[in-house]
């Protein structure tokens, strides 16, 4: 199982590092998490730099691809040329976004009407149509996504429930989640992830 965490110039090291490192805690045959970048190497919004682990076109491959956010989101996502590097398939891969990340899922004719997404990206997808979700996270069949920095676990927590099984996602979330408060962290998780999944086959 190949995963890929577009990172883009500008990141948000919130998206991508949280969703990695949930990631990676699978512990499952040819599970592999990458950061795809269109460099070699990015610089996040905060200046760290990071070298890339895979190319962009790593993601038409994978089987899951999370578009995260950042300073020039929207940049590449209306630069056709950016775009053309991406060839995914909804129909077999599972396909989410953070925050700035959904203007690629509506650029690449992903989205149906409903999308979370973080308040300085709603206005400009409200213009195009798009209705904002007020949950964390929204879900329909293979695309999902979220809004808010910290809905980075949601999305983490709906690409391992939606390709493997919930409890496998329960059991990451409990160990990453606070002392004291493990409990509560899954609880929340699983309303917000299985209620966007309107409590699929996947419990």
């Amino acid at each position: 199982m190949k995963v890929a965490i577009i990172t883009l110039d500008a990141f948000n090291e919130l998206d991508s590092f949280i969703a990695s490192a949930i990631l990676n805690r699978v512990v499952h045959a040819d599970w592999t998490v990458q950061i795809c970048c269109p460099d070699t190497q990015v610089t996040s919004m905060n200046g760290l730099k990071i070298q890339a682990q895979q190319p962009i076109e790593y993601a038409n491959e994978a089987d899951i691809v999370l578009f995260g956010s950042g300073m020039k989101t929207a940049e590449y996502a209306n630069d056709p040329v950016f775009l053309k590097r991406l060839q995914l398939d909804p129909v077999r891969q599972v396909i989410g976004s953070q925050c700035s990340g959904a203007l690629f899922l509506n650029r690449l004719g992903l989205l149906k009407k409903t999308i979370s997404t973080d308040t300085m990206t709603a206005p400009h997808l409200q213009k195009e149509g798009m209705h904002i979700s007020e949950s964390p996270l929204y879900a329909e069949g293979n695309i999902a996504s979220a809004g808010g920095c910290l809905a980075s676990y949601y999305l983490a927590t709906w690409a391992i429930t939606k390709t493997l099984d919930w409890q496998t996602a329960a059991d990451i979330i409990y160990y990453v989640a606070p002392v004291g408060q493990k409990d509560e962290y899954v609880q929340l998780a699983k309303g917000v992830v299985l209620g966007a999944m309107g409590n699929s086959s996947h419990l």
